[in-house]
């Protein structure tokens, strides 16, 4: 199955903008019943949930429960006796434990964890490596900053702090460790398109595969950041067609450049991604 490249969360308590999420071009919807959702308003939610149309056309259906230890999280867990949805998607993981502690609880739903939005979960992200069901990993600037009790994630020049850097750079480096899909935040400012089309092309260049949404108007410019252009396409065929002609070569040289076994790698997953 493709990863999907673009996450689009949706409030679970607007059935208009369900509807409109659905509608998209989204690789994902994540159906949130956890910040988006006044407490007031989850039962509601959970119910507009169970009564979604079962159809599986559309994007992939994901749903986005209260972290572990919530009071809100047995309701959460049931709406998924239905076949209805994807996956899950974990807020506020700390470690591989708490992805082993919801698989068992959820029958082994594929987890997607966000896992940097506590100050304990950026000492843990090399625990992910063996936790059963995990399919992806995505990082969370926002919460994380609340918890540190930071003013700001920013620094004066308007570019992300160190820590939350860090933070990022974590969570890419964990899930290619633990070999699950690396899905790059949120850029929270849905009106600027040129600047989200920037940071999710950054991203694909570092490694993401993926990115999560707030807005339906963000889908377009991540599916286009994390899909391989024809020229990238045609250059990745050429050296796997190299190596498969030389297939006990270590180095080879394609359009007169050295490429080596990781070039080969890399080109494999640009294959991958086109498909």
């Amino acid at each position: 199955m493709r990863e999907p490249r673009s996450w689009l969360f949706v409030p679970a308590d607007s059935e208009k903008k369900i509807a409109k999420a659905l509608e998209s071009e989204a690789d994902a919807v994540i159906f949130d019943l956890e910040d988006s959702v006044a407490p007031s308003e989850k039962a509601r939610a959970r119910d507009i949930l169970k009564s979604l149309d079962k159809s599986a056309n559309g994007p992939e259906r994901w749903v986005r429960i209260n972290p572990l230890g919530s009071e809100q999280l047995k309701d959460d867990i049931s709406i998924f006796a239905s076949p209805t949805f994807a996956g899950v998607v974990l807020p506020k993981a700390e470690s591989g434990a708490d992805v082993a502690e919801l698989a068992h609880r959820t029958g082994n739903l594929p987890i997607h964890a966000i896992v940097t939005e506590t100050a304990a979960s950026l000492f843990g992200l090399l625990s992910y490596r063996h936790a059963p069901s995990l399919s992806a990993m995505s990082w969370g600037a926002e919460d994380l900053s609340a918890a540190l009790g930071a003013a700001s994630k920013y620094d004066a020049d308007g570019k992300l702090s160190f820590t939350y850097q860090l933070a990022r750079s974590l969570s890419l480096a964990g899930a290619v460790a633990a070999g699950v899909q690396p899905v790059d935040g949120v850029f929270a400012d849905f009106r600027d398109e040129e600047g989200l089309a920037a940071e999710a092309r950054a991203a694909a260049r570092e490694g993401f595969t993926g990115k999560l949404a707030i807005h339906p108007a963000q889908v377009g410019p991540i599916n286009a950041a994390f899909t391989p252009t024809a020229d990238e396409i045609a250059h990745a065929r050429t050296i796997v067609e190299a190596f498969a002609g030389s297939p006990s070569a270590g180095v080879l040289s394609v359009n007169g450049r050295m490429v080596d076994r990781p070039h080969l790698t890399q080109a494999q997953r640009v294959l991958s991604r086109a498909q």
